[in-house]
């Protein structure tokens, strides 16, 4: 293992810090030391990563949008994601 050292804005440490106690580590340092070697080296077959309360949160929400028939068109769909790139 290797020891790195960088700086972040303090509004990125600040976002480490939340991030680290809500899904239970014990220091920022382990998080971001976790986040950072997952993101260089991702497992292929686990994308539990993606999946954050944040994203849940929003496929909820979209799901219960579609059930009430709140859907979007194709090209509706498509002049969103042509917005995206």
């Amino acid at each position: 293992m290797h020891e790195v050292t960088i700086n972040i804005p303090e509004e990125a440490y600040a976002a480490a810090v939340k991030r680290a106690q809500q899904e239970g580590y014990d220091s920022a340092e382990n998080f971001l030391s976790d986040f950072i070697a997952g993101s260089i080296t991702p497992d292929p077959d686990n994308y539990d990563r993606f999946f954050t309360d944040e994203v849940i949160s929003q496929l909820d929400a979209a799901a219960s949008e579609a059930r009430r028939g709140n859907n979007l068109t194709r090209e509706e769909m498509r002049i969103h994601f042509e917005q995206k790139r």
